[in-house]
């Protein structure tokens, strides 16, 4: 296209200022502040640098554009309308109302064009440095032949205060420049303003300084200076061996004459007066709304021309390049198709039953053997492989500007490490792990949320499971955490009895593309139960299934047990003579509720009421499964610091006190 000249860009600008004061005030809700201070940034880098291509939103060599500040969502719309996105302007209309393609924060699946959810401050960021570092790894494990570079794209993220005054930011910014990530792009929109007025109520940072310290390349521009702000994404795109920090002195509510630079324009519609003003001020018709100039049209037009032009050479080289490297052209079926062997069941290890494995072991066992035939499985913990188990032997680390590694070193830093995985889930080409003690979900929380709301799979690595951690005491023994993760809609939580279930816990977690998969594993050992003896581990599959019954037909007794506490139930339930007894393994709520009533009454049947439930954890959600006649054995208090055994007896997770229960139901 042609050099755009100061006065298109103006205009180009106001009109995404217009429309979305025209979007938050048809909604009377939303954030007109960021769109209107951002608009300046955002039609230089769209028009002239952002690749991408609209007719193809999943273009894999496109690049990611993030939104971390996704209260001004109107701006991300208006962007992707004007682009030519199956995005119409009646949808802008219907911005914030039911059903629409305009939320009011991006979701990622619901509008096209979006690349992640945001929302939460602070994700966008972290998310973004998962998705740079997955374009990374791709190149540096497909760009092996010249000419085509198959992989060679940007990320860039608009952020504002508020993400960089959120902890998460920290994390994934200094990890970020540890890596040496440059081909990560963030826009600071510095405007000093938050909800509650002046930043300079809660904030003195220097934002340069704090990013040199990372180990970034810091940039600074008049975020309405054109002319500043293109050689300011100029200079970003030539440099290399950092990421880029480019710092744009903005105005909030930018062209609002009463509003502008201040907090009231941050999240609240400007009121009819003040739209008309705006408008008035801004060179549009004072009494029309959702205007879009002829002129604006051509420009974004002429650019998407451009950019399918550029998608078109792509796909040639593409095709080409497939044919001339069969070898790579699998390697890269297999990344970005997340293809699975057929034969996965079969490469899970078998473990001996003489040999008693704590179940984090055992899937350190598990996750290395899969590993030689899933090049896409990656993954790394919070300084924490050592006792999570999971380093992939033998297959390199990722390091700081180096990614053809498998193995990723978060250092102390779950949150970051959360979010990095689902940018790495989002960009597509790794089936991704991350793993830390059960008990700091809490500090991974928002993003793992995130990954439940995005469906996306990622696999997460939960140990040192229950109280059973023992010495380190109640800070690192979980207790409510498992409750509060079966809690999250789209969560599939799996506890695992033994080493073998562990194995086809991995089985399912890979195999589930629709949403994240937690796997909570022991530190203690387990006994491996034996399979030439009881039904296969492979039912972990269905959820629950009944490992051992004493007679046939309706038990007078159900013991149901998850994780560490089967084996207990196991033992008393062969203990429990002159009655039908069965013992039903439950690895996971999520999984067994998925499957046909039948099967469900088949594990659990219903002519059987007394039921008794044991789990390292607290009571909350068993009433379902145990009925008003049964019973539980759970944690409802904070553990103690002591030997594991120890503990077991002072919390009565011990056979003798499942053998004193059930006899009591028995009774009744």
């Amino acid at each position: 296209m042609s050099k755009l000249t100061r006065e298109e860009l103006v205009l180009a600008a106001n009109t995404i200022r217009c429309l979305a004061i025209d979007g938050v005030q048809a909604a009377k809700s939303g954030h007109p502040g960021l769109p209107m201070g951002m608009a300046d940034v955002a039609v230089v880098l769209w028009l002239k640098y952002l690749k991408h291509n609209p007719l193809d939103p999943k273009w894999p060599d496109r690049d990611r554009f993030v939104l971390s500040g996704g209260h001004g969502s109107m701006l991300l719309y208006s962007l992707l309308h004007l682009a030519g996105y199956d995005l119409p302007l009646a949808e802008l209309k219907r911005f914030r109302q039911l059903d629409s393609l305009t939320p009011g924060h991006p979701e990622v699946g619901h509008t096209p064009g979006v690349e992640t959810t945001t929302g939460p401050l602070g994700q966008g960021i972290a998310t973004a440095v998962g998705m740079a570092l997955a374009e990374r790894m791709l190149a540096a494990r497909l760009n092996k032949a010249e000419p085509f570079q198959p992989v060679d794209h940007r990320t860039f993220v608009f952020c504002g205060d508020g993400d960089l005054m959120e902890g998460l930011s920290h994390e994934a910014c200094s990890l970020a420049g540890h890596l040496k990530l440059d081909r990560l792009v963030l826009f600071y929109d510095s405007n000093r303003i938050t909800i509650e007025g002046h930043t300079s109520l809660a904030l003195a940072d220097d934002a340069r300084k704090r990013f040199q310290s990372y180990n970034w390349h810091v940039l600074e521009c008049d975020g309405h200076d054109f002319d500043q702000i293109d050689r300011a994404i100029r200079r970003a795109l030539r440099l290399t061996g950092k990421p880029v920090c480019i710092i744009c002195h903005t105005t909030i509510g930018k062209g609002s004459p009463n509003k502008a630079d201040t907090h009231e324009v941050h999240g609240a519609p400007l009121g009819e007066e003040e739209v008309r003003l705006t408008k008035r001020a801004l060179g549009f018709a004072e009494d029309q709304f959702f205007q879009v100039p002829p002129r604006v049209t051509e420009l974004f037009q002429a650019r998407t021309a451009s950019l399918q032009r550029q998608a078109g050479k792509w796909r040639r080289g593409f095709k080409g390049w497939q044919q001339a490297h069969p070898e790579l052209a699998e390697l890269w079926h297999q990344h970005m198709d997340g293809v699975l062997p057929p034969q996965l069941d079969e490469l899970l290890p078998v473990f001996d039953p003489a040999k008693p494995v704590a179940t984090r072991s055992a899937s350190g066992v598990v996750l290395n053997a899969l590993a030689k035939s899933l090049p896409q499985l990656v993954g790394g913990s919070a300084d924490l492989a050592p006792s999570t188990m999971t380093y992939l032997k033998g297959l390199g680390d990722i390091e700081p500007g180096q990614f053809a590694g498998r193995n990723f070193h978060f250092g102390v830093r779950e949150h970051a490490m959360a979010a990095a995985l689902n940018g790495l889930a989002l960009h597509g080409g790794f089936h991704v792990f991350g793993a830390t003690f059960f008990v700091f979900l809490d500090y991974c929380r928002p993003a793992v949320r995130l990954a439940a709301i995005m469906r996306r799979p990622v696999t997460y690595v939960f140990t040192h499971d229950s109280f059973y951690v023992g010495e380190d005491g109640p800070t690192h023994e979980p207790v409510e955490q498992i409750a509060s993760l079966r809690s999250m809609p789209g969560m599939t939580v799996i506890r695992p009895a033994d080493p073998t279930e562990t194995a086809a816990a991995w089985a399912v977690a890979l195999r589930h593309t629709q949403g994240p998969t937690a796997l909570l594993l022991t530190r203690q050992n387990m006994q491996v139960i034996d399979r030439t003896i009881y039904p296969p581990a492979l039912n972990v599959a269905r959820g629950a299934y009944t490992l051992w019954q004493s007679g046939a037909g309706t038990p007078d007794l159900i013991l149901i047990g998850t994780g560490s506490e089967v084996e207990l139930v196991l033992a008393a339930g062969k203990q429990l003579a002159g009655c039908k007894v069965r013992v039903v393994s439950m690895p996971s709520w999520e999984l067994f509720e998925a499957q046909p009533q039948a099967y469900r009454d088949s594990v659990l049947d219903p002519a059987c009421v007394r039921r008794l439930a044991v789990e390292a954890g607290v009571a909350f959600g068993w009433q379902r499964y145990v009925g008003c006649k049964g019973a539980m054995i759970t944690l409802d208090a904070f553990g103690a610091s002591a030997p594991f055994k120890d503990l077991a007896v002072r919390f009565g997770f011990t056979v003798e006190n499942v053998l004193a229960r059930a006899r009591g139901l028995l009774t009744q």
